[in-house]
């Protein structure tokens, strides 16, 4: 019998909410309308309490986009200012002191060009979770 790994309880939580939209929300509400007993109808507070739920969740939903398109222009922001600093990275191999000479932004997320003068050395395609330090 084979055993397949899984992910943790709760590890996509997040991220299974956030797929669910207006149209969904609707669906469901329009299937407990048409499944409840009517003789003991939902009371309009719920039904006010449930939309207000959902109104709180998208909000949240549209929140977290917007705050994770500001890193990301900060980032990049952030990556211009190095052009031409020297600085301090970390690689597999080591860490390595060079000169940024050269960025991409292509791919969403800024990527450096580490150059070393001295020994000729280039890193390409480094992250800013990766400098150590700027000098």
């Amino acid at each position: 019998m084979a055993i397949t790994s899984t992910a943790a309880v709760g590890a996509n939580t997040a991220s299974q909410s956030a797929n669910i939209g207006i149209e969904d929300f609707l669906k469901i509400l329009t299937a407990q309308l048409n499944s409840q007993d009517p003789l003991k109808p939902v009371d309009n507070q719920e039904f006010v309490a449930q939309i207000a739920q959902f109104a709180s969740l998208e909000q949240g939903r549209q929140i977290n986009d917007k705050i994770e398109s500001l890193l990301g222009v900060q980032s990049a922001v952030q990556s211009v200012g190095l052009l031409g600093k020297t600085v301090d990275i970390s690689l597999a191999s080591g860490s390595m002191t060079g000169t940024v000479s050269a960025l991409d932004v292509s791919s969403g997320t800024p990527l450096l060009t580490v150059s070393n003068s001295t020994s000729g050395a280039v890193s390409s395609n480094v992250t800013l979770a990766q400098i150590l330090r700027i000098r």
